[in-house]
């Protein structure tokens, strides 16, 4: 792979800005030779630090299943020898293990990205009117509209509880059965809005945010890819290889908290050392800047 002189992180690729950058790199530590794989490879921001920093990697691989993250990378890296793949990551990870690969480095930033939550025809965020849509993926059947409206009550009540820890679940979900049809996000939001008691309304999150992350979480699988994903990871790194996973809610760290520490430590059978006792937050300047960083939890793992 030729070397990687002309890297610029401000480049299209990475309008959505990476989070946690000089941490990732603390923790992935490239080095020259080495095989990368970026399995939310999004919009370029953390490929692009990690081949400035080893300058000559022997190997890059970035997923994502998102095409317009697909068209971005093509672009910004089309005169690497990158491996792009368009793909959710436990269909693309499943592929590579059966492939007998092997890398030094993986890197997985879960979630949503800033540049789903700011285009409104994504219909990700509450915040700008949009079509009640989520898909990471545009090639999914399954849309949060056709959820919402849909589903039955015990089944929306759930997907709240579940996936939004959503205290007021059953309420919420009973206002969006008898406001049917809902096609906005607007739409849901004002819905959900109506619903919340003033008490509630104090709270410093919008009073939607909860039922919106939900919804995204069930439209896109991303629990259950996670779940399945982790041990495929594992066995994806070569002896010494690191693992880095950046969360941004509870249910994700808590996933990946649980995995490393039944598969990870000083015990004969593990085959994974923790590099991080406790999760890597954001400092204040990188909060300051970039507020999507303020929910980010950084956790490490190496091969041993």
């Amino acid at each position: 792979m030729p070397k990687n002189k002309n890297i610029n992180t401000s480049r299209e690729a990475s309008v959505h800005s990476p989070v946690m950058v000089n941490e990732v790199l603390e923790y992935l530590s490239p080095s020259k030779g080495e095989k990368y794989l970026d399995v939310t490879g999004g919009y370029g921001g953390h490929a692009s630090a990690v081949m400035h920093r080893a300058e000559n990697l022997a190997e890059v691989t970035l997923v994502d299943r998102d095409e317009q993250a697909i068209d971005a990378l093509k672009k910004a890296f089309d005169d690497d020898n990158v491996n792009i793949i368009h793909s959710d990551f436990l269909s693309a990870s499943q592929k590579l293990v059966a492939e007998g690969r092997r890398y030094d480095m993986i890197l997985a930033d879960l979630g949503a990205s800033s540049r789903h939550l700011d285009e409104a025809g994504r219909g990700f965020s509450f915040l700008r009117p949009g079509p009640l849509d989520m898909r990471m993926d545009s090639r999914g059947e399954v849309t949060a509209a056709s959820l919402v409206n849909s589903l039955n009550q015990d089944e929306l009540e759930r997907i709240l509880a579940k996936y939004g820890e959503e205290p007021r679940a059953k309420t919420i979900a009973a206002g969006i059965i008898a406001a049917r049809p809902i096609t906005s996000t607007e739409q849901l939001a004002e819905i959900v809005e109506k619903l919340t008691p003033r008490r509630f309304g104090r709270r410093r999150i919008h009073p939607a945010t909860l039922t919106f992350q939900a919804l995204r979480i069930a439209v896109n699988d991303e629990l259950e890819q996670i779940r399945q994903a982790l041990p495929l990871w594992s066995e994806l790194l070569a002896p010494g290889g690191r693992l880095v996973i950046i969360s941004f809610h509870s249910l994700e760290d808590r996933i990946v908290k649980q995995f490393f520490k039944e598969n990870a430590g000083e015990r004969y059978d593990t085959r994974l050392s923790i590099l991080t006792k406790k999760p890597i937050t954001a400092n204040h300047t990188e909060i300051v800047s970039n507020p999507r960083a303020r929910s980010a939890k950084l956790r490490a793992v190496a091969a041993k």
